[in-house]
């Protein structure tokens, strides 16, 4: 049995795209529950569970997307469950990609490869081609040596029996997911052909609320008192620095890049400025990033 959970809140513009990505590549024991708690979006999910019976939808509290998915988990009866969003879509063979890592009974958790839509020639979209290239690299790299990997919220897979719960503070749900399997002892693998296409945000506003908000959950104690690391200010840094000055093309993309580390500064001053010191809640600082929609 395999469950795929589609969390999604006022995303009735794209939620059925998500779902009509997976519905070809589902096999016959399977499942897709769409978490959500706003009428526009259930009313579509609805016109899929008329046609589709392996479609449901499941309520959504709304306090925040780690409770989503802890509905998600109580309801799902896959041993493997998929988690992705409801303004992504998959490739048409990202699933069998993605599953194919399980076959090691030793792997505990698989991350997609998400792939930017945004058109390269903005400076917010060459940031997002830079990044999202930048961590397949360092994924791909990291696969190789067995070493700990962080999977990427947009679509990743794991053994359910392994996660009960979902800390509901988190502010980077898919980082905590994978350290609380990581410690159990299991592996986390990279699936590079399991794409996953995606929209980033086109105002440097949404950008921050995009970032502060996931960056900022690996200041959260969930993440920074795991003994696993894969990503931090200073590893991004240390590491990050040299992939990205690699990928320009031109000179003009070269001082985005450059303007990119001024942001990615910005940033983690915010994250430390609002998680670590003022310790500001989920609520104040998961805001909609409504440019990505």
């Amino acid at each position: 049995m395999l469950s795929i959970i589609i969390t999604a809140f006022r995303e009735s513009e794209t939620v059925g795209r998500a779902i009509e990505a997976f519905l070809p590549q589902l096999p016959a024991e399977a499942e897709i529950l769409v978490v959500s708690p706003d009428p526009e979006t259930i009313l579509v999910v609805d016109e899929y569970a008329a046609r589709y019976p392996l479609v449901r939808h499941v309520a959504d509290p709304q306090r925040g997307k780690p409770t989503a998915l802890n509905v998600g988990l109580q309801v799902a009866q896959g041993d493997i469950v998929v988690f992705s969003d409801g303004d992504v879509t998959v490739a048409e063979d990202a699933l069998a990609h993605l599953l194919a890592p399980f076959d090691d009974p030793q792997t505990g958790a698989v991350s997609s490869h998400p792939l930017s839509i945004s058109p390269r020639d903005t400076v917010l979209g060459y940031w997002s081609h830079l990044l999202t290239s930048g961590i397949h690299q360092i994924r791909q790299i990291r696969d190789l040596e067995g070493a700990f990997i962080v999977c990427s919220g947009y679509l990743f897979a794991i053994r359910r029996a392994l996660i009960e719960h979902v800390p509901e503070d988190a502010l980077a749900e898919d980082g905590v997911i994978s350290h609380l399997i990581a410690q159990q002892g299991y592996r986390i693998r990279y699936a590079p052909e399991a794409h996953v296409l995606v929209k980033y945000p086109t105002t440097y506003r949404d950008w921050l609320r995009q970032k502060v908000r996931s960056a900022g959950g690996y200041a959260q104690d969930h993440i920074r008192k795991s003994p696993f690391r894969m990503r931090s200010a200073w590893q991004e840094m240390w590491h990050g620095s040299r992939i990205a000055l690699r990928y320009p093309r031109h000179p003009r993309e070269l001082m985005w890049t450059l303007l990119l580390f001024a942001a990615r500064l910005h940033l983690w001053a915010l994250v430390f400025l609002n998680v670590r010191l003022l310790r500001r809640p989920l609520k104040s600082l998961w805001q909609r990033v409504e440019t990505t929609k």
